[in-house]
C-alpha cells in the first residue's frame, strides 16, 4: 500500500467502488436479456393473437367498400338509430345480467364461504358444473325449458301459479335467465376467494366491541369482500358485451346485441369494414366504461388497496 492510499483511504475506495459499480450494472443489463429472451415467446404468442388481431380490426374499419381509405362506416353508425339501439341493448343487456348475478352470485358466496370446508367443496361443485358442459347445450336446455309447452309452464300451470302458458323464451327475459346461469360462476369464484380471505377475527373483534351480527357485516365483512366483488362484476360485464350464442337462440330475434349485428353483416353483406368499424365501437364503448368506472368508484384504490384499511 502507497503512503498515498495511507493519507487518503476514501479515494482508493472509491477507485474500488466503480468498477464494481459498472459490474452489478452489466450482470443487471444481462440478467434483464435473459428474462426478456425466456419471455419473448409469450410476448410474441400475445402479439400475434391480440395485438395484431386488434390492429387489423382498426385498419379495415378504415377502408371504404372500393378499398380506399374512409370514415364512410363510422358515419354509417353514427346516422342509423337502429346501430344505436343495438349498442343500448348490448350494454343494457350486459347491466341488468350483471345487477342479478350481484344479486344472486353474492348470497350464494356468502352461504359457501360460512360452511365447512368439506361442504364448502361439495356445493362449489355444483356451481362449477356449468364449466363441464357446451355452452351451446345449456342454451338449447333452457330453450326447452322455458317454451310454451316447457317444463317450467307447465309445473307452473299444474301448481296453479299462472292459467295459461306464458311467454319466457324469445325475449328479454329469456336472454337474461340464460346469460345469468353463464355467468353466474363467473362472479361467485372471485367473490368466494375474496371472502375466505378475509380474517374472521376482525368480525369477532366487532362482536365484541359491540356491534351487532347485521352491523359487523355490513361495517367489516363487507368492504372487505369488495374486491372480489368488483373483480367479478367486472368479468362478467365485460364478457357479457360479446355475447353471441344465447342472445340468438333465447332472444329470438326480438333481442339483438352487437355481436349478432357483426355476424349479419359479414354474413349477409359480406361487409368486412362495417363488421370491423361495430367491433371497435363497441372495444373503445367497453374501455371508455371501465375507465369511467374506475375513475367514478375509485377502482384502483378499492382492488389495489383493500388490505390498507385494515391497519388504521
Amino acid at each position: 500500500m502507497s503512503v498515498a492510499d495511507i493519507l487518503h483511504p476514501g479515494a482508493a475506495a472509491a477507485g474500488d467502488a466503480a468498477p464494481n459499480a459498472d459490474g452489478l450494472k452489466a450482470d443487471a443489463a444481462l440478467e434483464r436479456m435473459k428474462l426478456f429472451g425466456l419471455c419473448s415467446p409469450a410476448l410474441l404468442l400475445v402479439v400475434v393473437t391480440m395485438v395484431l388481431p386488434v390492429v387489423w380490426l382498426f385498419y379495415l374499419s378504415f377502408l371504404s367498400d372500393e378499398g380506399t381509405f374512409s370514415l364512410e362506416h363510422y358515419e354509417r353508425l353514427t346516422a342509423s338509430k337502429a346501430y344505436a339501439r343495438i349498442f343500448w341493448t348490448t350494454f343494457k343487456v350486459s347491466i341488468l345480467t350483471t345487477i342479478i348475478c350481484v344479486a344472486i352470485g353474492y348470497p350464494l358466496a356468502y352461504f359457501l364461504a360460512q360452511l365447512p370446508k368439506r361442504a364448502a367443496a361439495l356445493c362449489m361443485i355444483t356451481v362449477l358444473l356449468p364449466f363441464w358442459t357446451s355452452l351451446l347445450v345449456r342454451t338449447y336446455a333452457w330453450l326447452v325449458l322455458l317454451q310454451r309447452k316447457g317444463l317450467v309452464n307447465t309445473w307452473a300451470i299444474e301448481l296453479g301459479l299462472w292459467d295459461e302458458p306464458i311467454k319466457i323464451v324469445h325475449n328479454l327475459n329469456g336472454t337474461l335467465i340464460g346469460m345469468v346461469h353463464i355467468m353466474l360462476p363467473f362472479l361467485v369464484l372471485p367473490v368466494y376467494g375474496s371472502m375466505k380471505a378475509i380474517d374472521t377475527d376482525f368480525v369477532k373483534a366487532a362482536s365484541n366491541l359491540g356491534a351487532s351480527p347485521v352491523k359487523a357485516f355490513w361495517k367489516v365483512f363487507f368492504p372487505l369482500s369488495l374486491p372480489g366483488l368488483f373483480a367479478g362484476a367486472l368479468i362478467v360485464f365485460v364478457l357479457c358485451l360479446g355475447f353471441f350464442v344465447t342472445p340468438a337462440v333465447l332472444g329470438g330475434g326480438r333481442v339483438i346485441m352487437v355481436s349478432m349485428s357483426i355476424t349479419d353483416t359479414i354474413e349477409l353483406f359480406f361487409n368486412w369494414g362495417a363488421a370491423s368499424a361495430l367491433g371497435v365501437v363497441l372495444l373503445v364503448m367497453t374501455l371508455g366504461t371501465l375507465f369511467l368506472a374506475s375513475r367514478l368508484l375509485n377502482l384502483d384504490k378499492i382492488l389495489g388497496g383493500g388490505g390498507g384499511g385494515g391497519g388504521h
